[in-house]
């Protein structure tokens, strides 16, 4: 079953608008799915010959049945399989997505909750917001090293499977990273101003977005915990496994090619005053994230020989190149070294969690 996000669009005032955020009657694979749940067939000897006429009706249409257990973990596969998301193209959809992104956020502020509701509030009302793009990104995500495919049964004639095209890869590729650059994940001095610290009766939940500033609003850390999701999917040993072998059976996308293009996202700038702006910042600990996230599937005893080695190489590349005068550098010349002396002992920096979302289906308490 496919769970689709609410569908946002802008109005004619590039205002957000929830008028069709949700379908009207059941969807057309519930009709097929209650169709041959309970049709009647005058001969029951036929029935199975006319159930099969129903799933290959069905297939024809451009219906397809892939099961949560395939649709549900980060490693998936299928281009075509996630949850929480809309759209014919993944990559398309997570575009639109985030151009209702921007055009929400800019025009977000103390209207967003009721006159005489603590001003913290307004933090937990950011967070669906901020991290609107969180599905689309993980369904953008899958088409990288993605597998379309069928569950075939012999004789069947359904498709074998295929690799998804290079070309939907890369543009796949694009617009996920946009989802790390420090243009997206800075929010203005404007907004980040009116969120106070919370009132005694009402602290931080799981509800709020992380923060490592104590009782204060951290906009550094939610930019962190916004671009771990993405490279969390991104950088899944699974995925990676799956970049090398395609790459090598039809020159599709590289491991080699994401991780360069993640890096390059927010590569160090040389700051051009004494007083770096938070984007600068936010561009720094999104590298020093996307760096660990290398770590962490280097170090993961999961990960294929192809997919360390591609990692040790790139790490090396970092440290090769870092600038000793740049803090940033130094540290994290200092992680890859720590990596490289003892990889066994190795304690790779979990990712910052960000808060909950996905309202059904969840497995945790």
């Amino acid at each position: 079953m496919d769970y689709p996000h609410p569908y946002v669009t802008l109005d004619k005032n590039g205002v957000p608008d929830l008028s069709a955020a949700y379908a009207v009657n059941i969807g057309v694979w519930d009709k097929v799915a209650i169709n041959y749940g309970y049709r009647q067939f005058p001969d029951s000897a036929a029935e199975g010959a006319e159930l099969d006429v129903i799933l290959r009706a069905a297939t024809q249409s451009g219906l397809v049945y892939i099961t949560d257990e395939d649709a549900r973990p980060q490693g998936g596969a299928h281009p075509f399989a996630h949850l929480w998301d809309n759209g014919v193209n993944a990559a398309d959809e997570l575009t639109r997505i985030m151009t209702i992104r921007a055009a929400a956020l800019a025009r977000f502020g103390e209207n967003a909750i009721p006159e005489h509701v603590p001003m913290s509030q307004l933090e937990e009302t950011l967070v669906p917001l901020y991290l609107m793009h969180r599905y689309q990104t993980e369904a953008a995500t899958k088409m990288i090293g993605g597998l379309d495919y069928r569950y075939q049964l012999r004789g069947d004639g359904q498709m074998n499977a295929v690799i998804a095209a290079a070309d939907e890869q890369r543009k796949a590729l694009r617009e996920v990273l946009k989802t790390l650059s420090a243009e997206t994940l800075t929010l203005p001095e404007a907004l980040v101003a009116q969120f106070p610290p919370h009132p005694p009766g009402l602290e931080r939940t799981r509800e709020s977005l992380p923060a490592h500033t104590g009782m204060t609003f951290d906009p550094i850390a939610a930019a962190e915990s916004a671009a771990d999701m993405t490279l969390g999917i991104l950088f899944d040993p699974q995925r990676a496994a799956r970049l090398v072998e395609y790459n090598a059976r039809a020159h599709t996308l590289s491991l080699a090619e994401v991780i360069d293009a993640a890096l390059e996202v927010n590569a160090p700038r040389v700051a051009s005053t004494a007083h770096p702006a938070l984007s600068v910042e936010i561009r720094s600990a999104v590298h020093a994230r996307t760096v660990e996230a290398l770590l962490r599937l280097a170090a993961d005893p999961k990960a294929s020989t192809e997919v360390a080695a591609i990692c040790h190489a790139k790490l090396n590349d970092i440290k090769r190149r870092s600038d000793a005068n740049s803090p940033l550098d130094a540290y994290l010349a200092h992680r890859i070294k720590q990596f490289q002396d003892d990889p066994e002992k190795f304690a790779a920096a979990k990712p910052i969690e960000a808060p909950p979302g996905m309202p059904i289906g969840d497995d945790e308490e």
